[in-house]
């Protein structure tokens, strides 16, 4: 059932595309189209070469650069599964049981060599999230330092927190601006199109009609590209930020609890109980996973 369960979520985007374009060519088709009214490659280079151009031009090249990278996220099932918080709190109901054994100092071995370290060791499963353990280690280590009020470290938190989302709303937002442009880019294609059948005016009917046509597909493929590819595309990129940015709060509230002296099992617990309901752990899932030896 798992197996079914992360092939959904890695398949959703392709079953969504299938369906958008199958859509389209099936309802053209037994309307009476031809399939290869609608094959034009250059109204296609047009669009795509103009959208692509924008996009270059209007944003960062780290940006650009994690938008080619983010096509590899469409196709991936999300980390941010139930197990994907077991795990989580199997490692930090370690480390704040071993902080409430040992004092804070207790835990410094650990994150001056987490390779090293028999907790981080034993818990590699938040490995797979990309900068968690080093979150968690270097607020562990602005906890051991001592000096720093409960409404400071909350406050240094937030901040982080907040350049995280903003971070990851970066790519997502820059492909809903180039799903914005495309229909225009497909009025461009279209408006050159009829430039070139201007051209040919003089000629039979057949041949006008079919340059009116093609110019025609420019404007379909500019919309079809932004309402049914690229803006779903950077809406399902929104998602998994959002997914990202609430793995990353769970952290903050349990260690908050912890750093407040809240018992390792009620820290977990704090942690567990902002997670959205699809993928929250019970009680008894998070305790059986936790006291595992």
């Amino acid at each position: 059932m798992r197996k079914i369960r992360e092939l959904g979520l890695q398949m959703n985007v392709v079953i969504g595309l299938v369906v958008v374009l199958a859509s389209c060519v099936a309802g053209f088709m037994l309307s009476g189209g031809q399939l290869l009214a609608l094959f034009q490659p250059f109204e296609l280079l047009i669009i795509g070469g103009a959208a692509l151009g924008a996009m270059v031009m209007s944003n960062p090249l780290a940006v650009t650069i994690d938008i080619m990278k983010s096509a590899g996220k469409l196709l991936k099932a999300s980390p941010f599964g139930k197990d994907a918080y077991l795990d989580l709190f199997a490692l930090l109901y370690d480390l704040f049981n071993k902080m409430r054994r040992e004092g804070l100092l207790g835990i410094e071995k650990d994150i001056d060599d987490p390779e090293a370290s028999p907790i981080f060791s034993k818990h590699t499963g938040v490995d797979r999230i990309h900068g968690a353990r080093e979150f968690i280690i270097d607020y562990l280590r602005v906890m051991t330092l001592g000096g720093v009020a409960t409404h400071d470290l909350d406050a240094l938190f937030e901040a982080e927190l907040e350049t995280h989302h903003a971070e990851s709303h970066l790519v997502p937002g820059a492909l809903g601006k180039v799903a914005d442009a495309l229909p225009g880019f497909g009025i461009v294609a279209a408006v050159m199109g009829i430039v070139i059948t201007m051209s040919h005016i003089g000629g039979p009917p057949a041949e006008l009609g079919a340059h009116v046509g093609a110019a025609l597909v420019g404007t379909f493929l500019g919309i079809l590209l932004s309402y049914g590819v690229v803006g779903p595309m950077s809406v399902y990129l929104e998602h998994q930020a959002r997914e990202e940015a609430k793995y990353f709060e769970c952290i903050k509230v349990a260690m908050m609890a912890s750093f407040s002296g809240a018992p390792p099992q009620l820290a977990v617990e704090f942690g567990r109980k902002i997670l959205y309901h699809a993928i929250r752990p019970t009680w008894d899932e998070v305790e059986e996973r936790v006291k595992q030896k």
